[in-house]
């Protein structure tokens, strides 16, 4: 009987403590190692390591190319730590996979369209209403902050001042605290949502502050979810040729507060900086991305080159 399965799970626990153990949070990676270690365990591989046996579980799992690529990645990366313990490993083409880096263009809704969304996420379980009031809460709260929905699923009770509208974000993506101050009407839905919650809820076992109808800390599975059902029941998706998706309100938000710059004639690019810490963004390229996200605000750079005698 192989070894090879037993070996491999070995090395890839090793793996994942070490990388933890450097301070990196490594979920999805070690999802992804671990999924690969069920392909090698049905496939009866008796090794080594291939690259050949990487190809072909990223090739026969549900993955969109850009999922395969990343997928390969995660594999070559642990391939180049397991061989160290084993040298019969083999080397992995860094491009046999490359991934895409052209970004698909976000769906902006309009202020009519998140209203449709927000009603009708109230809609979602008429038996528990307050599953349906936690999700318009977390989307309303996404399209006014631009937080990204694991931030705001990760929020304690004790990260959200309710005093003074001002929400402490941790474990952000890339591992960076920050504060966050909420418009005085996200104040106030956020408020709202509490008393709700407390009365729906009285006694929790558990810190968070969006919760699920067990009184649990909401999941981005639960909130993709219910996301999917008021999408269904708004119409938002019935005659779009792209669904929305969770990240496109983050986008929403930031080429809202571009858009509002740029009717107030100010200087944008001098404001990018401050929308960038307030995002979260690591690199200021990031939100300078958002420029040219929609034929709104291509409209009003351009009126404005115009306007300074640019194109002149």
């Amino acid at each position: 009987m192989s070894t090879f399965p037993a070996t491999l799970a070995k090395g890839m626990e090793d793996c994942i403590a070490l990388q933890r153990s450097l301070g990196y949070q490594f979920h999805k990676q070690a999802a992804s190692l671990r999924a690969f270690l069920r392909y090698v365990r049905s496939s009866d591989a008796s090794g080594p390591l291939s690259q050949s046996l990487a190809v072909d579980f990223v090739m026969t799992g549900n993955f969109t190319p850009n999922g395969r690529a990343v997928c390969y990645g995660v594999i070559r990366r642990f391939a180049e730590y397991y061989a160290a313990f084993d040298p019969c490993t083999e080397s992995f083409d860094r491009l046999a996979l490359p991934r895409s880096r052209a970004v698909p263009p976000p769906r902006i809704l309009s202020e009519e369209e998140l209203h449709w969304l927000m009603a009708a996420s109230m809609r979602i379980s008429t038996a528990q209403p307050l599953r349906g009031r936690t999700v318009a809460t977390v989307i309303g709260l996404l399209a006014s902050t631009g937080l990204r929905s694991g931030e705001a699923l990760r929020l304690d009770l004790s990260d959200v001042d309710l005093s003074t509208g001002v929400l402490q974000i941790r474990k952000t993506k890339f591992r960076k605290d920050r504060l966050v101050p909420v418009h005085a009407t996200t104040l106030a839905a956020l408020r709202d949502y509490a008393r709700d919650r407390d009365l729906a809820i009285p006694t929790r076992t558990n810190s968070g502050f969006f919760v699920s109808t067990r009184g649990v800390r909401l999941s981005l599975s639960g909130l993709h979810y219910g996301f999917a059902q008021a999408c269904k029941l708004a119409g938002i998706n019935a005659t779009a040729s792209k669904a929305l998706r969770l990240h496109d309100l983050r986008h929403r938000f930031a080429v809202t507060r571009l858009a509002h710059w740029h009717k107030q004639k100010a200087d944008v690019q001098s404001m990018l900086p401050l929308l960038a810490t307030y995002l979260g963004h690591a690199r200021y390229s990031d939100t300078a991305y958002y420029i040219t996200a929609t034929p709104e605000l291509l409209g009003l750079a351009a009126a404005k080159a115009f306007g300074e005698g640019v194109f002149a």
